[in-house]
C-alpha cells in the first residue's frame, strides 16, 4: 500500500489489521517514507469492515482472515468480502497460494502440520474461482524462484544471525528449533510445488 501511495500523489490510504504489532510497524515505515499524513493504520477486521468502498484492494496472503472457512474453500468467501470492498471499476489484487503441481506424500510430510493436496487449487482453478466471485482478471503472474528464496531467505536472516551470535541464550534452543523447522518445510517441502500468484482482478458492474 505505502509503494502505491508512494507513486499515486494524493491517494490515501488505510491499513486493516487486527495484530497490533503489525499496524505499529506500518505506520513506522510510513513515517519513514513521508507518507504519515496520507494513511491509517487501524486495528479491526476486514470482515463486515464499515470503510470503504475503495479504487485498490490489497488483499496479499491473507485470505484466510476474511472467512472462518478451511482451505481452499476460504478464497470463494474471501473474494465476495473483496467484492463488497472495491468500488465499481476498480481493481482488487489478491495474492494467493496454488499447486504448481501435486505435491508427493513426502513433501506433505516435510511441510505444516495435515498439509494436504485439497489445500490449494491450481493457477486455472484459483482464476476460475475468482470468476465466479464476479471479477474478471485484467492480469495474471506468479511469483519466481528469485522472489521465493529472497522472501525465505529475509524472512529469518535476522533471527539466523542472532543465532550465530547467541549460540547458548536461555532462548537459543527454542528459536533454533522453531527456525530449523521452517526452514525444513521450505526446502523439503513447499519449494517448487507450491507458488504464489499475483491477481489484478476487476468487479463485473
Amino acid at each position: 500500500m505505502l509503494r502505491i501511495l508512494e507513486v499515486t500523489p494524493g491517494a490515501t490510504g488505510v491499513g486493516i489489521d487486527l495484530n497490533e504489532d503489525d499496524l505499529a510497524r506500518g505506520r513506522a515505515n510510513a513515517e519513514e517514507r513521508g507518507l504519515a499524513d496520507r494513511v491509517r493504520f487501524v486495528q479491526e477486521s476486514a470482515v463486515g469492515t464499515a470503510r470503504g468502498p475503495a479504487d485498490v484492494v490489497l488483499c496479499l496472503s491473507a485470505g484466510h482472515a476474511l472467512s472462518d472457512a478451511q482451505p481452499p474453500e476460504h478464497i470463494t468467501a474471501a473474494l465476495h468480502a473483496l467484492r463488497r470492498l472495491v468500488t465499481p471499476g476498480g481493481r482488487v489484487v489478491l495474492g494467493e497460494g496454488f499447486w504448481q503441481r501435486t505435491p508427493t506424500p513426502g513433501e506433505l510430510s516435510a511441510m505444516w502440520p495435515d498439509a494436504s493436496p485439497s489445500e490449494f487449487h491450481d493457477l486455472a482453478g484459483l482464476v476460475d474461482i475468482a470468476v465466479a466471485a464476479g471479477f474478471r482478471p485484467l492480469w495474471i503472474e506468479t511469483a519466481n524462484g528469485d522472489e521465493w528464496e529472497d522472501f525465505e531467505s529475509a524472512y529469518q536472516s535476522d533471527v539466523e544471525e542472532w543465532l550465530a551470535a547467541h549460540p547458548d541464550h536461555p532462548l537459543a534452543k527454542e528459536t533454533r528449533d522453531r527456525v530449523d523447522r521452517h526452514r525444513g518445510m521450505w526446502l523439503r517441502g513447499y519449494r517448487d510445488v507450491m507458488g504464489l500468484a499475483y491477481l489484478t482482478l476487476v468487479p463485473v458492474n
